[in-house]
Formats: structure tokens, C-alpha cells, sequence
């Protein structure tokens, strides 16, 4: 499938008209639209299988790590066994209620600061849902040794968005840890980043496909083009 890719002024944009009075849409229906999006990219990726459930969900401190957490609930229906490290977790409502829905499923949380090195020897791939396209600048700790780890290990890796260090414009070229983080898998939400441009991993997918005919014409239409996988 043939797309365009956006900028972060257009991608910010575009996610603010999606929640306005015309777009129609509310940040909770957004995140489990977007958090399902990257569940059914792991299973069309990485299909559960005897010695590849066990799943690593990073999440971070924003939205993204939200789009993580719900991702974690339905990866728990698919029949995987979803271990979720959510260290700076958000203090608001929709977000207790997504941690409270995981308590109830009893899935496993790793509860430290820093990912402990046995959640990363036990997982048999990993969903980065740290950093989303809001990021710029060097990532902060716990977060900055973690992604570090990852890149020194072999797990596969699936990044939500945009990987994690790297810049929604410039891609990996900001830093050393970006140029070395290289994901397996990447999930487009929306539409693919310029950033992701960089992306030589293995598979693209395109997720939370929910742009009508007015926005796309207004944010995505005649901008460059970039090719994915759909879902």
C-alpha cells in the first residue's frame, strides 16, 4: 500500500482536529484504537507460539506508554503473556483505569525503576511504547539505559510509531543511541512519520487507520509517499 508520511507539526495537528468537535473522537477511543492496532501487528508478526509468548510491553510516560498499555490487554485476549514495565506512570484517570484493567487480568507488572535484567532474559520479544512523536532531545533514565540494553540483546523488537530515541522528523540521526536502535517491527499510527523514513527493519505496518476524507485532504494528501503493510 502506497502512503505519505507526516511531519510532527502536521502529525500533532492532525491528532488535535481528531479531537475536536468536527473530528469526533476522544483521547480513550483514540489510545484503544491505536493500542489494538499494535496487538494485531505482534500477532501478524510474531503469531503466539509455545516459545514466543512471553512479551515485553515498555511503556512510557505519555500517550504512548497508554497506546502500550492497552496494546498489553488485548495481546493478554491473544493468548500471550504480556510482562508490562511502566515506570513513570501518568497520573489521570483513563490511565489508572488501563493499569487497573491489566490488575484484573492479572497481568505481571515489573515494578522497579529500572527494568530488571530478568524481564529482559524471560521476554521473548519486546513492544517499545516509550517514546512517541512528541519526543525530542536525548532520552532521560530510567529509559535512557533500558533502550541501551535492548539494543545489545537480540530480542525482536516492535516500536510503536516512531522507535523510541529517534526523532519524528530526522529520524535516528540525532544520536548514538538513535543510530544504533533499529527495531524488527514498526507501527504507523495514522500515517507513517518522516522519521520513519529511516526504518529498515523488517516489517511496516500501517495502524488506527481512522482519517475521513476531509482530514486526509487537509493533512496527508500531496505529501511525500512511503510504503507500508495494512493490517
Amino acid at each position: 500500500m502506497l502512503l505519505r508520511y507526516l511531519g510532527s507539526s502536521v502529525a500533532q495537528q492532525l491528532d488535535r482536529d481528531l479531537m475536536s468537535p468536527s473530528g469526533g473522537f476522544s483521547i480513550d477511543q483514540l489510545m484503544e484504537l491505536a493500542g489494538l492496532s499494535c496487538a494485531e501487528a505482534v500477532y501478524r508478526s510474531y503469531p503466539p507460539q509455545p516459545d514466543r509468548q512471553r512479551i515485553l510491553v515498555a511503556c512510557g510516560p505519555g500517550n504512548q506508554g497508554g497506546d502500550g498499555l492497552v496494546a498489553a490487554r488485548h495481546l493478554k485476549h491473544f493468548g500471550y503473556t504480556p510482562i508490562v514495565w511502566y515506570p513513570k506512570r501518568k497520573d489521570a484517570s483513563l490511565f489508572h483505569g488501563l493499569v487497573q484493567q491489566l490488575h484484573n487480568l492479572r497481568v505481571e507488572f515489573a515494578d522497579t525503576e529500572h527494568l530488571p535484567a530478568s524481564a529482559l532474559d524471560d521476554a521473548h520479544l519486546v513492544l517499545d511504547a516509550i517514546f512517541g512523536f512528541s519526543f525530542h532531545g536525548e532520552p532521560r533514565e530510567p529509559f535512557k539505559s533500558t533502550l541501551e540494553n535492548l539494543v545489545q540483546r537480540t530480542l525482536p523488537i516492535v516500536s510503536v510509531d516512531i522507535p523510541s530515541s529517534w526523532n519524528v522528523d530526522d529520524g535516528p540521526q540525532t544520536s548514538a543511541l538513535a543510530r544504533s536502535f533499529m527495531p524488527d517491527v514498526l507501527v504507523s499510527l495514522t500515517a507513517p512519520k518522516r522519521g520513519s523514513a529511516f526504518f529498515t527493519g523488517g516489517k511496516h505496518w500501517l495502524g488506527g487507520r481512522f482519517v475521513d476524507a476531509a482530514l486526509d485532504a487537509k493533512h496527508i494528501a500531496g505529501r511525500g509517499h512511503y510504503r507500508c503493510h495494512a493490517p
